[in-house]
């Protein structure tokens, strides 16, 4: 079973829709493209394993494996994607501005239930992140304080 994030991007942030086998699951938010740069960018595009994570903090959540150059990726409830997360995947009901979003903790359990059932009958489940053709990856430069 797959998940396809496909992803726009914007200097303030990325934007993505999420599909199970073609249909919409829900919105995500997350960092702007950063050159994959720790805490502050969204990870690389590419095909990676979920699995079941639990921790006090976000509860019962979704973790990337094998990320490059990178550890502890999660998909976890968020609303702003600068002020929430480190490089992780937010998923939300809606679009409320460029790396934002409402309704995050009701996506993720929408998005849990499809995930959760297909790893309780031992199916690997992955999500393949891919730019949406019509708008390629804009490189964004950190600005520099004059």
């Amino acid at each position: 079973m797959g998940l396809v994030l496909t992803r726009i991007y914007f200097p303030e942030g990325t934007q993505g829709i999420l599909e199970w086998n073609g249909t919409l699951v829900c919105y995500t938010i997350e960092l702007p493209w950063l050159g994959n740069q720790r805490r502050i960018s969204c990870i690389p595009e590419g095909e990676y394993v979920l699995q079941k994570r639990f921790s006090p903090k976000f509860k019962w959540h979704l973790h990337l494996r094998n990320v490059p150059g990178r550890d502890l990726i999660l998909i976890h409830p968020a609303n702003d994607a600068k002020k929430e997360l480190l490089g992780c995947i937010a998923p939300v009901a809606q679009h409320s501005g460029v790396g934002k979003g409402i309704y995050s903790r009701k996506a993720l359990e929408k998005l849990k239930a499809l995930v959760y059932a297909a790893l309780d009958r031992n199916e690997e489940v992955k999500i393949s992140i891919q730019s949406n053709p019509s708008t390629p990856l804009r490189t964004t430069r950190l600005k520099k304080s004059r």
